[in-house]
């Protein structure tokens, strides 16, 4: 007898034991719409295939290519968010938008993770951290119930907890992070930690947030992690009261990391200096790859409205209001 596991996803079998799962996300998604459109919100549709899909470090798009009716070609990448289009739109007047997109990342997969998902993307001109923070807990109360439980995790969403990150490594790790910043050993000895050979400052950074920090918080309540390094930070503004921290904060809920948000940083000049720093880095390990995004510098120099905008992992979300066990249980036909 064959096994379901072994069975291809679009089998009876496979797809009936989804169903369940897929009718939520359908719902969600329908409740989504419905919730930004009262908030005066248009959603919008940006291209897929980009010249420039972002400049993260770590993240790796997938590379394509478009061919003119001349024989002309020019490579292209899948996008691994649409933030870079959506904040052009912001630029040229759009106003408060979203968009629910489909967005690659090479390389990830896993419960959590599916190297092609839907990411919920939103912006709105004049908000600050505090206003994004409050509209996305009027966001999960909305389409979410009372209590989430996820893999034996009740998250009560009555009430929500704000934790700026210099306050989550002192409770969590034991070391002052803004004052060993940049500083890998003492950063290290501070957090009674090993530096690992060639290890440095972020990679400890991200791996004591990992171990120590995120497995701890988002569980009995939906947590808001802020004020980050302000160079773990490149599209976020520095915070006006403490220059050594960015306005970026990451959501978690049911122990899963939901989002990612930002005060976005409307300056050209220090976006260009951010975004060359991290090509740098980028190109160091992965060579030369794709061209800086000029059209999104010369919308910053043109004006940016001041804003906030967020990625919100909308299969993450999909899943948790299921209580599906993995990822692709939400998807409609997974790979």
């Amino acid at each position: 007898m064959t096994q379901s596991s072994e069975l291809p996803p679009w089998h009876p079998e496979r797809v009936a034991a989804r169903l369940p799962y897929l009718r939520r996300r359908a719902r969600l998604t329908e409740a989504t719409r419905a919730f930004f459109t009262a908030r005066g919100y248009r959603e919008v549709e940006t291209p897929y295939a980009v010249p420039t899909p972002g400049e993260e470090v770590f993240l790796r798009p997938f590379r394509t290519e478009s061919i003119s009716p001349t024989g002309e070609r020019r490579p292209l990448f899948l996008h691994t968010s649409p933030e870079f289009a959506m904040k052009k739109l912001l630029a040229g007047g759009a106003g408060p938008i979203f968009q629910l997109a489909r967005v690659w990342r090479n390389g990830e997969e896993g419960d959590l993770h599916a190297a092609e998902f839907t990411m919920l993307e939103w912006y709105r001109p004049g908000a600050g951290m505090d206003d994004l923070i409050g509209e996305t807990e009027a966001y999960l109360r909305a389409v979410l119930p009372p209590v989430v439980a996820w893999r034996g995790i009740e998250t009560d969403l009555s009430t929500c907890e704000r934790m700026a990150m210099a306050e989550a490594f002192r409770r969590y790790v034991g070391a002052d992070l803004l004052a060993t910043a940049g500083d890998g050993p003492a950063l290290a000895a501070a957090a009674g930690a090993e530096l690992r050979p060639g290890e440095s400052w972020q990679d400890l950074f991200f791996r004591l947030l990992l171990e120590r920090i995120e497995p701890r918080i988002g569980r009995r309540h939906p947590t808001f992690l802020t004020h980050w390094p302000a160079a773990e930070a490149g599209l976020a503004r520095r915070d006006p009261a403490d220059s050594r921290v960015a306005e970026r904060f990451e959501l978690f809920l049911a122990g899963v990391e939901l989002a990612n948000a930002f005060v976005e940083l409307t300056d050209p000049v220090e976006q260009r200096t951010r975004f060359e720093i991290d090509r740098a880095s980028r190109h160091a390990v992965a060579g030369a790859d794709w061209p800086l995004d000029e059209e999104l510098l010369a919308a910053l120099g043109l004006g940016l409205p001041a804003c906030a905008g967020i990625a919100l992992g909308f299969d993450r979300l999909a899943m948790v209001a299921a209580g599906a066990p993995r990822l692709a249980d939400v998807l409609w036909l997974p790979p």
